[in-house]
Formats: structure tokens, sequence, C-alpha cells
């Protein structure tokens, strides 16, 4: 059987740019290279496509990997049948695409606007198509469509940017009349906690608000939840599953980028430290926000459980969720029966078959 020609995509123009440099080094460690060939394409932070020439996978978290000698720049074709292009001098080499599996965080390519390039050039891709992606990159958007399920989220509110802009003092007044502090502030638009914040008064919410708007025109103020952080993988098209239930314990405040990616205060726990009851009706409630969004592939779909009670509170849906050595959505399939390797073909297999 011939190989397919897999295109891992990584960079990008997001803050989440590092973060995906580390969850394209380990999927690149783990795909099986006897079954593919691998066109490793990174997308540097000013927009620039590079086909990366290197096996060194280290290279990407380093920094180091637009160094290669043996790079090319490179872009995919929106036409049907063009593939990859990569550009040398003058000449102009076609590569066959018959899969990407994109691994870049955040804006341009977790929102749906790479999907519709993918889309157009007519190559299967791995994750969620244009629509879904689109919704649950925007947290006011998955908050809606959640909704609509039943399933019970966090009192929150939107804040725009002009809104904040013209009357910031109106704005705050009008949020504290709706919650009682401590609250979060998050972007409408960012994923690995960027931008997120937790306020106890009216001076760090304003604050708060004002970060969160660096990252997008919109930000989230939701009601603080005094629970357990807890993540499941789901994997599937049609007939999708979830993964066992894993927990997430920040050592910190709360689980911003920091605890995420910086510091080693966070712990995992796999499974995670609630009744199998509880575990359950979680699982069973990703799949349902998973489907009612239209996701397909993956997604990687977060939850409060409250400590008094067991409450399930929804928290945020992750379509390209991180693939780092530290990431929950392979370690939750790993401790599920499904090693890193083999998530990987059936990603790669549900791709194609969509």
């Amino acid at each position: 059987m011939a190989k397919l020609s897999v295109c891992v995509l990584f960079g990008g123009v997001s803050p989440e740019h590092e973060v995906s440099l580390r969850s394209a080094e380990s999927v690149l460690r783990h795909i099986d290279r006897e079954k593919y060939n691998l066109f490793p394409v990174g997308i540097t932070k000013d927009g620039g496509w590079v086909l990366f020439g290197g096996t060194d996978w280290s290279m990407l978290p380093a920094g180091t990997w637009l160094d290669c000698p043996a790079n090319r720049r490179a872009a995919l074709s929106p036409v049907r049948g063009q593939g990859l292009l990569t550009f040398e001098n003058d000449c102009v080499v076609r590569e066959r695409i018959d899969v990407v599996f994109p691994v870049i965080h955040g804006e341009n390519g977790e929102d749906g606007s790479l999907q519709g390039l993918l889309q157009l050039a007519g190559i299967p891709f791995v994750g969620p198509g244009v629509a879904a992606s689109a919704v649950c990159m925007d947290k006011s958007l998955t908050k809606l469509v959640a909704g609509l399920t039943g399933v019970r989220q966090a009192k929150w509110s939107l804040v725009t940017k002009s809104a904040f802009e013209h009357g910031a003092a109106g704005v705050c007044n009008q949020l504290e009349s709706e919650f009682t502090y401590p609250v979060f502030v998050k972007p409408a638009g960012t994923g690995s906690s960027v931008g997120v914040s937790k306020a106890s008064d009216r001076e760090a919410l304003a604050l708060a608000i004002e970060n969160a708007l660096k990252y997008d025109s919109k930000a989230l103020v939701e009601e603080y939840i005094r629970g357990r952080e807890i993540e499941v993988a789901v994997l599937g098209n049609d007939t999708p599953v979830a993964s066992i239930c894993g927990e997430i314990d920040s050592g910190a405040e709360f689980y911003d980028y920091e605890a995420k990616y910086i510091t080693d205060t966070s712990r995992p726990y796999i499974p995670a430290r609630i009744s199998d009851e509880t575990a359950e009706r979680v699982r069973e409630t990703a799949v349902r926000i998973y489907q009612a969004i239209g996701c397909r592939g993956m997604s990687r779909v977060d939850f409060f459980v409250t400590y008094e009670g067991e409450q399930i509170v929804f928290n945020e849906i992750n379509t390209i969720p991180g693939f780092t050595s530290i990431s929950m959505y392979p370690k939750l399939f790993e401790a599920s029966g499904v090693p890193y390797g083999k998530l990987i073909d059936e990603l790669i297999d549900l791709a194609v078959q969509k």
C-alpha cells in the first residue's frame, strides 16, 4: 500500500505560536514514518510558510528550525489538485498532500480560517470543519450553542472593546450588578489561557478586561465556579467516543498559561478524582456538546465539577487541543487504551473518512 503524504502544519501568528511548536514536535516524534511521507510546514510569526527540511524535531520548540539550510519557502494552493507548492530559486515543486494534520492553536489555525483553505483545496484534514471551528474558537458563540443543549454553564456576560473604551465605568457598574467577586475574565477567541485573569475587586476587573481586550475585540466575564477542573478528550466523526476523565490541579490560583507551560506547579490526575457516576455523566455531556456544535475528528471538552454535590458545569471546548508531551488530550486516550501513535493513526483515518 502506498504511503499517505501527511502535511503537519505548525506555528502561526497567534500568541500560541510557541505552544504549537511544542505540539508539532510531539506529533512528529510519535507519527509512524513507515506509514506516512511527512511534510512538516511551519508558519512564522509574520505569516511566512516554510517547509522544514530537517528531521531534528527538537529544533521546533528551540526556535532554531528556521535556521535549517534545507528549508524551502512553501504554500498550500487553494486550487484543487495542486497540493503543497515549494519554491527554490525560480523553480516550483508540487507535492501531493493526502491529509493535513494542523497543530496550529488559536487565530488562523483553530478558528475556521485554515479549515476553509483546506476545504477549497479539497484536502482532507484532522479536526472539525469550518463552522464548528469558528463556533468553538469564539467562546461567546460556544456558550450560545451549548446553552441550547440544556447543559449548565457558568453565568457569563460579554464585553466589547468599543463599549469598554467608551464607558469603562458603566461597564464595570453593570457587571457588578450581575456578578459577585471573584470573577474570571477571558478573551473570546484565544486558547491556552492566554489573556485570562481572575478579578476580586473593581480595580482588578477593569485591568482584567483591558488585558483581555488586547487579544480580541470581545471579552467574557464569568462567575467563579468552586470545583475541580475536568477535561475529556473526544474522538470520532458520526459516532464519537469520550476518553476517561482527567483532572488538572493547577497548583496556582487558576490554570493559567504559566501553570500550563512554564512552571511545574500543575498536576494531572488520570482518572479524575470524582465518582464513577459523575465521570460517566461528564463523558456523556462531552459527547453531547461535541455533536451539538458539529465537531468531527477530535476536540477536548472542559468542565468544572463542583466540590459540593458534584454538579457538572461546562467550561469550553478546544478543537485543536495541545499535543505537547504534557498535554491532556493524548494522555487521556493513552490512559483509555489508545497510545499516542495509534491515536495519530485514528485521527488521520477519520480525516480521510470525512
